[in-house]
């Protein structure tokens, strides 16, 4: 009987399984060799930057020592600040920087003893860095060289730039630009703060207002100096002066960019769209009386009522709106926005229709500087305003009916949703709401339904506010109140109407306007206002309606009026726990004023 051989062979699984464990194997193979090859490359690279660096520190050695130093710089001398070398097809930028050195050994400019000829030696220092080479920081080499004999007395001066952070603390490594114009040729010097952030430029020329300078480092602010000029008539930074054997000192303040992402929405959280701003920062000014600031932009934001405000340096900003369709009733956080050196802040600004003259009043507490929710803030005056809002509140307002029925949702404000047919919005007093007339006398009773209003998100309902707070006496008590109603859905399959106790039994009056917390955490609101008579000869009247609430777009510690005319007001602030705090302020135009609070 023949035999029978078995050939048994790979799987598939078995051969996908090789297959993977053999790449990873020849992955990490070819990864342990690429990265080999390239501690090789860069080594090359190094070894012939410090070729390069040896042969340019050797060319200044034997240089005469008054050439020793950068073309138009200081010291000045035959090097150029920068050029290109090309060695082995690559291509190597050398930058070449000297410094005077003041040696203490004979004492300093400026110090104890005074040395007049401040300029004892110089150091050297060469950089280089390849092109295209994967390189990231260069190398550098340094040499001092020193003079054949003892320095002359000298007429020149020295300039120590300093430059420092917000915090303060030195700002090693910046960027240093120098240019002195008077001088012909034109004197330049770029240079790096040293770890201390200074940087000293020994035996300079004299020269009056003659050194422009700026600062600046990667991810950084800039700060300079600035000529006077039609639009900078009173620099707060001028060019810099050198005087002859002096120290002439300056500082620069530089730190790292932050951003604003701003949003502008109206009261209710929807957001405002193609809303035009301007913002300015009022702690660095570019000159003072006229004032100048060094940042003052404007910006629209976009269809979707936000834009990124990007690159800005430390600052205090004010924000503005300026297209004359809306007004800021208030921000959060309060302006000015205080943006900390590479910080990103959110700001939402919330807008109102634009009047011609209205007052944003922000409450502080005056030991912590945060802004005080819940203060009771009155303004009077203005030929018999008077009016009491609550800071840290928002507020739904309804004073005009004459717009009849028909409207669904609140979007013209004259409007509303139904009324009984025995109610009259019209009349010598427009807008008010009255009980009709049958023949000569009233009506005994009518109610109106509102429109629906539309929070945008979630709110907590408060208060009813009720104008006016009297009825006439013949009308009877309670002669006109309200009920209120809440949902999630703007189309409910029926509203219920509630009063202050969360039943329909109840009603809401100038006596009782407290809302209770189970009408709040919703969206879409409805209220249903009474009016009836116990004597059908006068009518109980609405004038203004509000509704007051908090939601994540009420901003802290303000409150808003607007529709004033342009007069002298009292604004009274008062508060539980807080002395009483009152003032006069002129409203022209859109204004603000700041309320500071002490604790009793």
């Amino acid at each position: 009987m023949p035999k029978i051989k078995s050939h048994q062979g790979f799987t598939l699984v078995e051969a996908v399984v090789a297959s993977a464990i053999f790449l990873l194997f020849a992955i990490g193979i070819y990864s342990g060799l690429s990265l080999v090859f390239k501690i090789v490359y860069q080594s090359r690279i190094k070894i012939l930057e410090t070729a390069l660096l040896s042969e340019e520190l050797e060319v200044a050695r034997n240089l005469p020592y008054e050439s020793v130093g950068i073309l138009n710089g200081v010291p000045v001398g035959a090097l150029a600040r920068t050029k290109t070398v090309t060695r082995n097809n690559l291509d190597f930028l050398i930058t070449a920087t000297v410094r005077n050195i003041d040696d203490a050994f004979d004492g300093t400019i400026g110090g104890s003893p005074n040395d007049t000829s401040p300029a004892d030696y110089k150091l050297v220092e060469m950089s280089a860095i390849c092109f295209g080479c994967g390189q990231a920081m260069p190398i550098k080499l340094s040499t001092m060289v020193s003079p054949r004999q003892l320095e002359g007395a000298s007429s020149n001066g020295a300039l120590f730039i300093e430059v420092f952070g917000e915090d303060g603390l030195p700002v090693a490594g910046a960027d240093v630009h120098v240019a002195n114009t008077d001088l012909n040729p034109d004197l330049i010097i770029d240079d790096t703060t040293d770890a201390n952030g200074y940087l000293r430029i020994i035996d300079t020329p004299t020269g009056t207002l003659a050194y422009h300078i700026t600062v600046s480092k990667d991810g950084y602010s800039s700060d300079y100096t600035v000529a006077t000029s039609p639009a900078v008539p009173a620099p707060v930074k001028p060019p810099s002066n050198v005087n002859e054997q002096t120290v002439t000192d300056i500082s620069f303040s530089i730190d790292l960019l932050g951003s604003i992402n701003f949003n502008s929405v109206n009261a209710t959280c929807v957001a405002v769209g193609n809303a035009n701003f301007n913002m300015y920062g009022s702690e660095k000014m570019l000159s003072i009386d006229p004032d100048v600031y060094k940042y003052n932009q404007n910006f629209l934001t976009g269809g979707a009522g936000s834009i990124a405000l990007n690159n800005l340096e430390f600052n205090d900003y004010h924000i503005s709106a300026t297209s004359g369709v809306y007004d800021i009733a208030g921000t959060i956080p309060p302006l000015p926005i205080v943006l900390h050196a590479g910080a990103t802040q959110d700001v939402t600004a919330i807008l109102q229709p634009h009047s011609a003259n209205s007052l944003l009043v922000k409450v502080f507490d005056s030991g912590t500087g945060l802004p005080l929710s819940d203060a009771s803030v009155r303004l009077t005056g203005g030929g018999g305003y008077d009016q009491t809002l609550s800071t840290g509140v928002g507020y739904l307002r309804q004073t005009d009916w004459s717009g009849g029925t028909g409207q669904v949702a609140y979007v013209i404000e004259n409007k509303y949703f139904s009324d009984s047919g025995t109610i009259n919005v019209s009349g010598a007093t427009a807008g008010n709401v009255k009980l009709k007339k049958n023949g000569s006398k009233y009506y005994l009773s009518g109610n109106l339904e509102s429109s629906t209003f539309d929070f945008g998100a979630p709110i907590t309902l408060r208060n009813l506010v009720i104008n006016p707070l009297t009825q006439p006496s013949q009308t009877g008590a309670n002669s006109l109140k309200f009920q209120l109603a809440t949902s999630n859905s703007s189309t409910p399959a029926s509203w219920s109407f509630v009063g202050p106790d969360g039943t329909a039994g109840t009603y809401f009056t100038v006596a009782n306007p407290t809302i209770p917390a189970s009408l709040s955490d919703k969206r879409y609101l409805r209220y249903k206002a009474y009016l009836s008579t116990t004597n059908n000869n006068y009518t109980p009247i609405l004038s203004e309606l509000s509704i007051t609430y908090t939601n994540s777009c009420t901003p802290p510690g303000q409150a808003f009026f607007s529709g004033l005319s342009a007069s002298s007001y009292t604004v009274t602030v008062t508060r539980s726990g807080y002395a009483n705090n009152a003032g006069q302020v002129d409203v022209v135009g859109n204004a603000d004023t700041f309320v500071n609070m002490s604790t009793l």
